[in-house]
């Protein structure tokens, strides 16, 4: 049976971060799902390159987004919410950088909402309470959740790894606590990471900044699991086979194990 999805991106956290940020959730997510802290991202290691690797499955030369600029595909992949869409699925994206918008094309999303960053403060926390609400009234197949302030706060203001960016990482995990808290019954939780960080910056090939924790709670996903590897490409797909959607042929990750089924 489908399973529905909800897919929450925290920019900028480690692996490590997330587990040195003192929140008890952080190690709960580790006993109740299925987690890869050693998983990849892609170069360069920067905001939107990977976030097109993720909703795209390909690498950035093949996308070609390599910086934080958009510009169209010379050779056009379909991404994850397109194909949803297409397949008659609901889609929402909840975000706090504008820059996100061309994931996916017009008029694949039944619901977006935008709150600037550079506007208005504690976006995460209004943005996590906002998507709750949809989700609990509306029941999407698929919402998308962007957590910004772990990035811009703790990592390039204050470097990563300080005092102040593990307490960001802390108000995020504080937030996906009661997203997973307040989940309908039939949903897979994703959590993830665009990169990591080093000192006050990313976008290198250095371990610090490649590798991202991937944390999936769901029926279909084995409690108290680390696994080795993982790929930020490996996450479209994945979240399209637990919908019942069919690949786009062009993606090159793997489905992530569902260790619940497989043992």
């Amino acid at each position: 049976m489908a399973e529905k999805v909800i897919l929450v991106l925290v920019d900028g956290m480690r692996p490590d971060g997330l587990m040195q940020c003192g929140h008890p959730f952080a190690k709960k997510l580790t006993e109740i799902g299925t987690c890869f802290l050693s998983a990849q991202t892609v170069m360069p290691s920067v905001t939107l390159p990977c976030h097109m690797s993720l909703f795209h499955s390909v690498d950035p030369d093949r996308h070609g987004i390599l910086s934080n600029t958009y510009v169209p595909q010379v050779r056009p992949i379909e991404g994850l919410v397109d194909r949803l869409d297409n397949r008659g699925k609901k889609c929402a994206f909840f975000y706090n950088w504008e820059e996100l918008r061309d994931l996916s094309r017009p008029d694949h999303l039944h619901t977006s909402l935008l709150i600037s960053e550079h506007k208005t403060d504690d976006t995460d926390r209004k943005l996590t309470d906002a998507a709750i609400r949809y989700i609990q009234d509306e029941t999407p197949d698929f919402l998308f959740l962007y957590l910004g302030e772990t990035d811009e706060l703790g990592g390039h203001d204050n470097g990563w790894m300080s005092e102040i960016y593990l307490q960001v990482v802390n108000n995020a995990i504080d937030c996906v606590e009661r997203l997973y808290e307040n989940l309908p019954a039939g949903y897979t939780l994703i959590l993830t990471a665009d990169h990591g960080g080093h000192d006050r910056g990313h976008g290198s090939d250095m371990p610090e900044d490649m590798t991202i924790p991937i944390c999936c709670i769901g029926s279909k996903f084995k409690a108290g699991v680390s696994l080795p590897g993982g790929s930020i490409k490996d996450i479209a797909v994945t979240v399209a086979d637990l919908l019942g959607v069919d690949r786009v042929k062009e993606w090159e990750g793997k489905i992530l194990p569902y260790t619940a089924e497989t043992e």
